[in-house]
Order: C-alpha cells, then sequence, then structure tokens
C-alpha cells in the first residue's frame, strides 16, 4: 500500500482504551481515513506520497470542541469582565445587531483559532448560520451548526423582559429546515446540521415542545444551555413551575442525544434525571470558573453522567480547557483524586464529544479506519521537557500555540502552526473591523440612551 501521508516516530496518544499509547508510532493516511497504525517498526518498508518524521512529536486525534459561538469572539478580553453572557448584558453588541458579513468574519476568525489550536471539530451556534457554516468550513475544519432557536425578543431580554412571540420560533424552525437542505453533510461530510435551542428562558414551552417534535423527525443532536444561571432557573421557576431540567424531561428534549452546556445551577433531582436519560453536558470549565461559577462536575461523574468539554466564547483552546476541568473538580473535591486524572479530561476533549455527535466510530480518536483528523504538538521546547508522561505533560503543561499540524479528513490544513487553506492575516484583519464597527455602534447606541 502506498499511503498519502505516513507520520512516522510520533508518540500516539489514540483515545483507544485498547490501545492508548503508542511510543514510538506510525499513522498511515488514505484519502480521508486512517489506513493504519500501529509501531513505526512493523511499518519500516511502508512507501508513502508525503513523510514525516514526527520525533520529539505528540500525536493525537483532533479535539471535539462542543460548545462555542465564534461569532462572540469580539467580546474577546471584555466579556470575561462582564460576569454575564452578552445576550443578558447592557451596552454590548447583541445578535440582532451583527449583520451576515460581520458573522462570516467573526466565525472565521473562531474558526481559524480552534482548528490552528487542535480542535478539528466544533459545535457552533449563534446567529447567520446559513452563512456562517459554510464559511467557517472553508477554513478547514469541521462544523456542527445552527441558528439558535428561541422565541424570546431578544432586543429586550437584556433590559430584563422576558417576551415570547410564536412567529419568531417558526421563523427558527425553517430556517433550520433551509441549513439542513443546503449545508447538512456537505463539504465532504465536514458541515453538519444540529438543532439549536437557546436555552429554557429564552424559548417557550411550545417551541421546546416544536423542538423535540424536530428532533425526533431528523434525528439531530439537540444542544441547547441549561441552568448556565440562577436569573435562568428564576424565569423558567416563575414561567412553568419547575427546574429546567424538569422542564426539558417535560417537554421530550431529555435525551441521549441532548448536548447541554453549563449546568451549573442544579439541584440533586436535576442531576439523577440527567444521568437516567443519558444527557452530555457541555463542560465550560474555564469560562464559568472565569465568572466564579463552577458546575457541579464531581456529583455529576458519580452519577454517571457523561462530559464532555468545550470552550464557549472564550479562547478556542481545548488544551488549557483539560487543565481547567481537573482543576475545578480537584477545587470542589478538595484534592487530587484517581476520578480527576489527565486521562478523564483528554476523554472529554476527544471521544465524550464525538459519541454525543453519534459518531464515536470515526471521530475523537486514533484507529484504524477512523476519519483521519490528527493533531501534532511539538514538543522540542523548554516548557514540555522533560518529557517523561507524555499524556500528563500535554493535559497539565502545553497549550494550543504547541500545535505544529493539523490534519481534516486526511488534508493537511495546518503546517508548522499556520493554516494552508486560507490568509490568515486577511481572516484577522476582517475580524478586527467587523468587531470596531459593531463596538462603535453598541457605544453610539449606549450613548443615546
Amino acid at each position: 500500500m502506498i499511503f498519502d501521508f505516513a507520520l512516522r516516530k510520533g508518540i500516539l496518544l489514540t483515545s483507544d482504551a485498547r490501545n492508548p499509547v503508542i511510543p514510538d508510532g506510525f499513522v498511515g493516511i488514505s484519502g480521508n481515513r486512517i489506513a493504519a497504525i500501529g509501531p513505526n517498526s512493523a511499518f519500516a518498508d511502508a512507501d508513502a506520497v508525503v513523510e514525516m518524521d514526527l520525533t520529539g512529536r505528540i500525536v493525537t486525534p483532533g479535539y471535539v470542541n462542543v460548545h462555542t459561538h465564534a461569532v462572540l469572539s469580539l467580546m474577546r478580553g471584555i466579556a470575561l469582565d462582564m460576569g454575564f453572557a452578552p445576550a443578558y448584558t447592557i451596552g454590548v453588541p447583541h445578535g440582532h445587531d451583527i449583520d451576515p458579513d460581520e458573522a462570516v468574519a467573526l466565525a472565521r476568525l473562531g474558526a481559524l483559532e480552534s482548528l490552528t489550536f487542535g480542535a478539528t471539530t466544533m459545535v457552533d451556534s449563534y446567529v447567520h448560520a446559513d452563512a456562517t457554516l459554510p464559511a467557517m468550513a472553508e477554513i478547514g475544519g469541521r462544523i456542527w451548526s445552527c441558528t439558535r432557536f428561541h422565541d424570546v425578543d431578544f432586543t429586550r431580554v437584556h433590559l430584563g423582559a422576558w417576551d415570547y412571540d410564536a412567529a419568531i420560533g417558526d421563523v427558527c424552525i425553517e430556517e433550520t429546515r433551509q441549513l439542513i437542505a443546503a449545508h447538512h453533510g456537505k463539504a465532504g461530510g465536514r458541515t453538519q446540521v444540529m438543532i439549536a435551542p437557546h436555552a429554557p428562558d429564552t424559548c417557550s414551552e411550545d417551541l421546546l415542545r416544536k423542538t423535540a417534535q424536530l428532533a425526533r423527525e431528523t434525528g439531530l443532536t439537540v444542544w441547547t444551555h441549561l441552568s448556565q444561571s440562577r436569573l435562568e432557573n428564576k424565569v423558567v421557576r416563575e414561567r412553568s413551575g419547575c427546574t429546567p431540567t424538569e422542564l426539558l424531561e417535560r417537554v421530550g428534549l431529555l435525551t441521549d442525544r441532548l448536548l447541554a452546556a453549563h449546568a451549573l445551577h442544579l439541584t440533586e433531582s436535576d442531576i439523577a434525571r440527567l444521568a437516567d436519560r443519558g444527557v452530555t453536558i457541555a463542560h465550560i470549565p474555564k469560562g464559568n470558573a472565569t465568572a466564579g461559577s463552577m458546575a457541579p462536575t464531581p456529583k455529576l461523574r458519580q452519577a454517571g453522567v457523561p462530559i464532555a468539554i468545550g470552550t464557549d466564547n472564550l479562547t478556542q483552546d481545548m488544551t488549557e480547557a483539560m487543565r481547567w476541568a481537573i482543576a475545578v473538580a480537584r477545587i470542589q473535591l478538595g484534592g487530587v483524586s484517581d476520578d480527576w486524572q489527565p486521562r478523564h479530561a483528554f476523554e472529554m476533549a476527544t471521544t465524550a464529544g464525538a459519541r454525543v455527535l453519534g459518531r464515536s466510530e470515526d471521530l475523537g480518536c486514533l484507529k484504524e479506519g477512523a476519519l483521519a483528523d490528527i493533531v501534532v504538538f511539538d514538543f522540542e521546547r523548554p516548557h514540555l521537557t522533560p518529557l517523561l508522561d507524555p499524556l500528563g505533560t500535554l493535559v497539565h503543561d502545553a497549550c494550543g500555540r504547541d500545535v505544529a499540524h493539523v490534519f481534516v479528513d486526511g488534508r493537511h490544513v495546518v503546517a508548522h502552526g499556520s493554516p494552508t487553506l486560507v490568509d490568515a492575516a486577511s481572516v484577522r484583519r476582517k475580524a478586527q473591523i467587523a468587531a470596531e464597527n459593531l463596538w462603535e455602534r453598541a457605544r453610539a447606541e449606549a450613548r443615546s440612551g
């Protein structure tokens, strides 16, 4: 066999429980799949169009980032210190303020950052998904996306008003049907559509029921925020007489195809329900901690709730997020635990996300037959030396800036830290202009009262 790429002599961290580490490894890529994997010595005579010597490199599956809002890169350096999500905050650009061209410019920046930091799959939702989904895929990664479902009037939520209009929700559903027809399974399978009810407080019970019906009809993964704030819990309690988790159960959304982000303010009963229904939590450890909150991940894990990792609208560095996931859990436990080790965080960043997307066999792992979504980290650096425990060093000491190469679908989309399909400077420049324009409009509106 002649491979398209032969990756030799790297240390392979496979996420495959049967063979988690291959110290002097070989990966052969043919087309968009991993055609062979194992000790380098077993493939000494293999031929390839491109041979790469990865001595001093760590090779991993591409990360699966299960919760992002790429457009909200426009909040960089600002939202961290506001203490609440932009949609609920006065004086900042909101989704309804963003035009399609601005959304595309900012979404491409988020996709570029994510890819160059080693996340080959992003689960993304915000506004203008019909424009941002294909534009993000052009960067080279794999994108699950949807416009956010809501029937609350988002022009008034930041003012503390929850006014629902069924017509808004109906438009969201119709736009999603159009998005499915136009982009689901396209770009060689790298663009996928999910169903994204924004949150239990911004969707009426009627819209949530319609969402559950659409999920049953299409079989698509459902994404939402869940108990991301005490305000959300309060609004749902006053409106529906229950917790947000209980509401999702009531309307038929609490299933093993639900990906629920944050999950900060849960009752013991909520946790039991999530475990019983197999709901996956999209854990945002750094973003939540920066705002002064922590998801009860030790309790969730103990109950058997699957946990995956996302970055939300912060730096798209999944390696850093793994570190935060361990730290947040250990703070709650009061010490180091066998239940919160690097192998657990690595699983959350790879196979757990692939599983909830229904792609556990070909994403988030290095094994024969899996899609060739592969990341190479350069470990010949002072902060990664000495290299005694590859996985522990990756999780505790590495960062996205250590990524040297990224393959998606067998294409070499990042080489020596730089994207191969787009001009990074152009992507950055357009995003900078879009962000400056949006913030100027927001400040002008605030000045006018």
